[in-house]
């Protein structure tokens, strides 16, 4: 399983980054996969999850409304869209796969600024 995050950086409150997760060496699309996230001194905080057909979505109750998981199974990539960024989503996102055998990339940084 590799798990490859891309598309982070550093933005201004209200601002949006997409981030993207290239998968290999599975098959993805039969795969519910998710995105987690981990603030400074804060543990692991799942933010949303996708089924593996891309159709159902879950979403963690501090981002509903402003986050977007989606997935192109053609491609083997997820995306994290993210709009109307605030401070506290300043963390590492980590993209992974769901299950008892969990599996998550090496993250990308994720810096919002007031």
């Amino acid at each position: 399983v590799q798990l490859v995050e891309s598309g982070g950086g550093s933005v201004q409150a209200g601002g949006s980054l997409r981030l993207s997760c290239a998968a290999s060496g599975f098959p993805f699309s039969s795969h519910d996969m998710g995105w987690i996230r981990q603030a400074p001194g804060k543990g692991l905080e799942w933010v949303s999850i996708i089924k593996s057909g891309g159709i159902t979505t879950y979403y963690a109750d501090s981002v509903k409304g402003r986050f977007t998981n989606s997935r192109d199974n053609a491609k083997n990539t997820l995306y994290l869209q993210m709009n109307n960024l605030k401070t506290e989503d300043t963390a590492v996102y980590y993209c992974a796969t769901t299950g008892p055998a969990s599996t998550r990339g090496q993250g990308t940084q994720v810096t919002v600024s007031s």
